[in-house]
Formats: C-alpha cells, structure tokens, sequence
C-alpha cells in the first residue's frame, strides 16, 4: 500500500481490463454507472465565463449501444470463443433469439464482456454496485446472475428521485433508478451503516422527555416471552408482592433499578426499561434509499455533467463495500464523483473513462476538491509523445481535438457531429482583471494537412466572433506561407496593462506544446473551464462535508 498510486486511465475499459493493467483479485470494490440504452445523446455543459446564460455544448459521449462489428464479435466472443461461463452464453443466444439484433442486445452484449472482466478482477471478498435504469434492469440482472451467480445476489437497491422524470399521460412518471449489489463470494461481508432516525419515528416512539438532562427516551418491554423460566422468574420490583418472567436475571434487574434505568410508568402498570434515543446507532439502512437527493438545478455539487451522481450516493456505497485502505474500481468514471469520493474516504481507487474531457473534469476536480492535501494519482493512456498523439488521431480525431483544446486550456466550442465547425474548435474567455471586460480567443485544432488557406479562413473567423486572438494547432508542421499569413495578422495590445502586445494570430504544433510552448495571452487572466468542485477534507465527520452523507 504504501508504494500505491491511484490511477486514472484515458480509454475503453475492456481495452484496459483484458491488456492485465488491473491483476486478478486485486479490487475490493467496483461501482459503475454505465451509459444507460435510453436512446438519448448527452451533453456537457460548459459555464460561460463571459456572463451569456447560454453555454456551448458539445456531445460528450451517445449513450445508445448499436449493433454492429464491434457488438458481434462480442457475440462470438462469449458464444464460440467461451469467454465467460456458459451459463453467459446461453443466455446471450436466448436474449439474441427474443430480442434480435437491435441496440438493446448490443448494449448488453458490451456489458456482458466487460462484466465477465470485472469478475475476474474483484477479490474473493469483494462486491459489486451496479447503477441503472427501469430500461434495461430486468436483462441487466440476468446477466450478473449468469456470470456472478443467483446465490450472490444481494439487493436490488431502489434509489427514489426526489424530481420524478417524465410525467407521461401512458405510463406513471419514473421516480428511482435501480443499483444491483453482488457479492463475489460467501467470504462477502457487508459493513452495516445506520441512518438518522426519522422525525416523525423520533417523536412518535421517543416521546418521553428527562426533565433532568433533556435526553429522549422510551420505554421498553422487561417481560419474557419465555414463560417457562426459572431461573428468570422471580419477585420484582423488591417487596413488591409481583412476581413474573423477566428477561434478565435478578442482579442484572438491580443494577439497571439502582441506576434509574428501570422505571414504572406513570400510569402504573409493569416496570418497563428506559432506553435513551442517544445510545441507539440509528435506523440500520435497507435496500430502500429516498434520503438522497438527486443533482438538479442550481446544486452546489453540479459540475455540469449529465449522469453526475450525487457524492452522498457514492459515499454510501463505498462505505458499505470497503474499509479504509481497500481498493475502489470505477470502469465508467464519467465526471469522477467515486473517485473522488473514494479519496476523501480514504480509499485507494481506479478509474477509467474512454472520453479525455472526462479525464480532463476529474483533473480538475480532484484539484479543486483537495487543494491542501493533493492526491497522489497518475494518468495512463493519455498521449506523452508525438508518435502517440498521431495514434489518436488516427483512432478518433474528435478525441484528439479534445486532448489537444485542454493543452491550451481551451473548452469545445460546439457539437462537431453535427456539421461544419466555421473554423472554431474551441474558446477561451478571460477578463485581464477582476470585473474587467471579457476577452475571447478562439481555437481550431487540425490533425491532417495544413495549408494557408486555413489560415486565412481562421483570420476571418476572429472577425466575425470579434475574438482577440485565434490560435491554430497542428500537428503536422505549418508551411512558410502560413506563418508569413499568421504574422501579417498584426498583434493584440491589452487594454488594462499597456504595452503587453500578443500576436493575433498564433500557430503552435503539438511538438511545440510538448516541449512547453505557450499559448501567448494575458496569463494573469482570470480564466476557467469547468465549474470548480467544493473544497472538502480528507476523513472527518460527514457533516463537515455535506447534509445528509453517511
């Protein structure tokens, strides 16, 4: 443990798994909230920093699996090839029998294959949280049943919304989502974890008052339900003429009578044991969870992601599953809220995310979250030379615009699916001061071959978004022309600090950007990305961090 570094990986978690970067056995516990089959395309949200309530938008990952290549060789992988236990196999042949070849039997197929990964990494003592929706549960447990077994399944937890989804005239709106917990063996043990007793419980059982010291209390039952006790039977309170089956022995009964702890009521009757609301740990929890509220509107917590979860829920189950110490696996780690979690709690943790705008979020979230105690972590998978940022390009060039846009500090200025990008890739607001005027830097990113036409297309789009300065990133090398073309653009001469002129139109290759090159604006700027995660502290009380956390 103490040579351990977390660790956060840029790319497809089945990729991951089966390359062996996680070893057999080695994680305590694994939550995952994969992409749901809902049919909806998801968008990040960026806060605007130059006061527009409309922020820019690009799609950060489309959550419908679709059957293809990829979903069929999965197929065949699990049905021919034997990955996975049998039982697997013949329930994907069944599913694929009912259901067809559609989305719903692609998504399951890639779940199934990362599923049978996930098994193998987790230790003989670990568990599994999975979150999902009413859409694709009922096939999502008979997976799990398949390839962890019915004899470790455990709970289906029910999440209730505190905001019900879709009010609909054909169906009751949907208020909870669903979170499978499986053991991966008997050797599971689950940490019990209590709730505050409810209001309402509290007044109704708790109703006494001790005038002395303020403290609650109730009465409780001293008769045995076993009335056939001997040694239990005998006279009680002392010389009171009453005899009866009590569920302690005599000296037991003396000593709680001599402290005040056995009392008669006041309406007469049998002496009854008073027990304080303080000593009770609380309301043990079940498998009914509608204390935790769900991200909506203006939360403090949101970040902007879409599938953002709560901390609250996150710190729930990574209490229930791990000790201090253990290991916590995220394969679909999003915006970060288990891992950073995970290291608040003092947990060590994993996470993987195919999206580098994710891996660029829990950056800076974890940065923003822990700024007196950093956490040790190290990122794998992401670009460290020429040569693998060419790999990139050529497996995804819409990650590779991503990666290359945070090099520069730059947030995606739209959807690039959906047609032309006008020459902007991304933006920068600044204000040089502190309620100063808000500057705009706009940035194209291209990973093919570069000629001056783009160039003079990029000086014409600093025109028309009366942006101070544009930037191009390559990473093949420029021509002359298109530097003699950058050059002849002139310079931006800050308002607020005379005398400080940045070139208006700037050329860096990712070479450049390797070796430390910079992009040349007012870097005292006040400039941000992504909205700034609450600082909190390692360990603590819960309520140091946030109502209603465990």
């Amino acid at each position: 443990m103490d040579n351990w570094k977390n660790q956060l990986y840029f790319g497809d978690n089945l990729t991951i798994l089966r390359a062996q970067h996680i070893p057999a056995g080695s994680v305590d516990l694994i939550y995952l909230d994969p992409p749901f089959n809902s049919n909806a395309t998801y968008n990040v949200l960026f806060a605007e920093q130059n006061g527009s309530k409309s922020g820019a938008q690009i799609t950060a990952f489309d959550d419908t699996w679709h059957w293809g290549m990829e979903s069929e060789a999965a197929f065949d992988e699990v049905v021919q090839q034997g990955i996975g236990p049998k039982k697997l196999a013949d329930l994907l042949l069944a599913l694929r029998s009912f259901l067809g070849s559609n989305d719903m039997m692609a998504y399951l197929t890639m779940m199934a294959v990362r599923l049978v990964e996930l098994h193998r990494v987790l230790k003989a003592t670990g568990s599994i949280f999975l979150h999902c929706d009413p859409t694709a549960s009922h096939y999502v447990k008979l997976l799990l049943d398949s390839i962890f077994g019915p004899k470790n399944f455990r709970n289906e937890i029910i999440w209730k919304r505190s905001q019900p989804k879709g009010h609909a005239k054909l169906r009751l709106s949907r208020a909870h989502d669903v979170i499978f917990f499986f053991a991966k063996s008997d050797e599971t043990l689950l940490r019990p974890l209590y709730l505050e007793h409810d209001a309402q419980y509290v007044k109704k059982f708790y109703r006494f008052v001790e005038p002395e010291t303020g403290r609650r209390y109730t009465l409780g039952d001293l008769t045995n339900p076993n009335l056939d006790r001997p040694n239990l039977t005998y006279e009680f309170p002392p010389e009171s003429g009453v005899v009866r089956v009590w569920r302690w022995t005599k000296d037991r009964m003396m000593e709680a009578w001599k402290a005040g702890r056995v009392v008669m009521p006041e309406e007469g009757g049998v002496v009854r044991y008073k027990r304080y609301l303080d000593e009770m740990s609380g309301t043990l929890t079940t498998d009914v969870w509608d204390d935790i509220e769900h991200l909506h509107g203006g939360h403090n917590e949101r970040l902007g992601y879409p599938t953002q979860k709560p901390e609250a829920l996150l710190e729930r189950i990574i209490k229930l599953g791990s000790h201090e110490g253990d290991v916590v696996l995220d394969p679909f780690c999003g915006c970060g809220t288990a891992v950073a979690v995970a290291e608040r709690l003092r947990r060590r943790w994993i996470g993987i995310d195919i999206t580098h705008l994710a891996i660029k979020l829990i950056k800076q979230r974890l940065n923003d979250t822990f700024p007196t105690e950093p956490p040790v972590y190290e990122v794998i998978g992401e670009p460290v030379d020429v040569k693998s940022v060419e790999a990139l390009a050529l497996e995804d060039r819409y990650k590779f615009e991503w990666w290359a846009l945070d090099l520069v500090d730059a947030r995606p200025a739209q959807d690039k699916k959906k047609g032309s990008d006008h020459s902007i890739d991304g933006v920068i607001y600044f204000q040089e001061k502190t309620g100063g005027k808000y500057q705009k830097i706009i940035v194209q990113v291209k990973s093919g071959k570069v000629s001056v036409s783009q160039i003079m297309e990029l000086k014409g789009a600093i025109e028309r978004e009366k942006a101070v300065i544009g930037a191009f990133i390559t990473l093949n090398l420029p021509t002359r022309r298109m530097m003699e073309e950058a050059a002849a653009a002139g310079f931006y001469e800050s308002e607020d600090f005379p005398g400080h002129r940045f070139p208006r139109l700037q050329i860096l290759t990712v070479a450049d950007l390797f070796t430390g090159k910079k992009l040349q604006y007012p870097h005292w700027a006040i400039q941000a990305t992504f909205k700034k995660a609450a600082p909190k502290r390692k360990g603590g009380n819960p309520e140091d961090n946030q109502k209603n956390l465990l």
